[in-house]
C-alpha cells in the first residue's frame, strides 16, 4: 500500500510495476548488520506515457518498459556491495528506473522484513518526477 496520492490524469500515464521481490542484501548501520546478508523486500512502479481514451495500442514491446530491464538492474544494484541506509537503495533504484527516458515518475519501496519480531517491516517509500 502507497502512502502516495494517485499519479495526476495528464498526461495519461500506465502504471508498471514489480511487486514484492526478495533479495538478500548487506544492508545497514549497525555492527551486525556489517558483513551478513539480511532479506530486503522491494517494490516498483512507475509510469509511463499512455494512450489517452480506451484505444488499444501495438501490441510491441517498444512502447512500454521491459520488467526484466528493471528487475535486472535492482539486482545488479544488490550486488555491488553494502548500503547503510535503504533510503540510498531506494535512491539508486529510482536513478535506474528514471535512466529510460519514456519513464515519468517513479515509487520505490524498500523494505527490511526480519528487524522486529512484532512488525511486518520497517522501511522507507520515495517518489521522483523526471526533471523538466
Amino acid at each position: 500500500m502507497s502512502i502516495f496520492a494517485a499519479w495526476p490524469v495528464q498526461p495519461p500515464l500506465r502504471r508498471v510495476f514489480l511487486k514484492d521481490m526478495v533479495l538478500q542484501a548487506n544492508i545497514g548501520v549497525y555492527p551486525h548488520e556489517q558483513g551478513v546478508t539480511q532479506r530486503v523486500r522491494i517494490n516498483i512502479s512507475f509510469g509511463v506515457p499512455d494512450e489517452p481514451g480506451l484505444t488499444v495500442g501495438r501490441d510491441d514491446l517498444s512502447r512500454t518498459v521491459s520488467y526484466e530491464r528493471i528487475v535486472l538492474m535492482v539486482r545488479r544494484i544488490i550486488a555491488e556491495g553494502h548500503v547503510r541506509l535503504v533510503e540510498t537503495l531506494a535512491e539508486r533504484i529510482a536513478i535506474g528506473v528514471l535512466a529510460d527516458e519514456r519513464v515519468q515518475v517513479v515509487r520505490v519501496r524498500v523494505e527490511k522484513p526480519d528487524i522486529f519480531d512484532d512488525l511486518d517491516a520497517v522501511g522507507v517509500e520515495i517518489e521522483r518526477w523526471r526533471a523538466e
